[in-house]
């Protein structure tokens, strides 16, 4: 059991934190689809998506999921979880 829980962190750790803004606000009622990413609306119209993606199949599928219900793209920046807890 405690090899499972290492192996789990391990993995966890080795994932990519992305911040993706969206044009607009977008409402919580989409936080399931966004699942694991958390909401932040910000004071310039955009929402920021931040969280751990496992690869760039998992980019690649959230971006195409954006691209899917209309939503507008402003950007996308791989971050570090040190200057996520730093903004908090």
């Amino acid at each position: 059991m405690l090899e499972e829980q290492k192996a789990k962190e391990q993995k966890e750790s080795t994932r990519t934190i992305y911040e993706i803004r969206i044009k607009g606000h977008l409402s919580e009622r989409w936080a399931d689809w966004f699942e694991g990413m958390t909401f932040s609306h910000e004071s310039d119209g955009t929402t920021a998506l931040c969280g751990p993606l496992a690869d760039q199949a998992a980019l690649h599928g959230l971006l195409n999921g954006i691209r899917d219900l209309g939503l507008e793209l402003v950007s996308v920046q791989q971050t570090s979880p040190n200057k996520k807890e730093k903004k908090e």
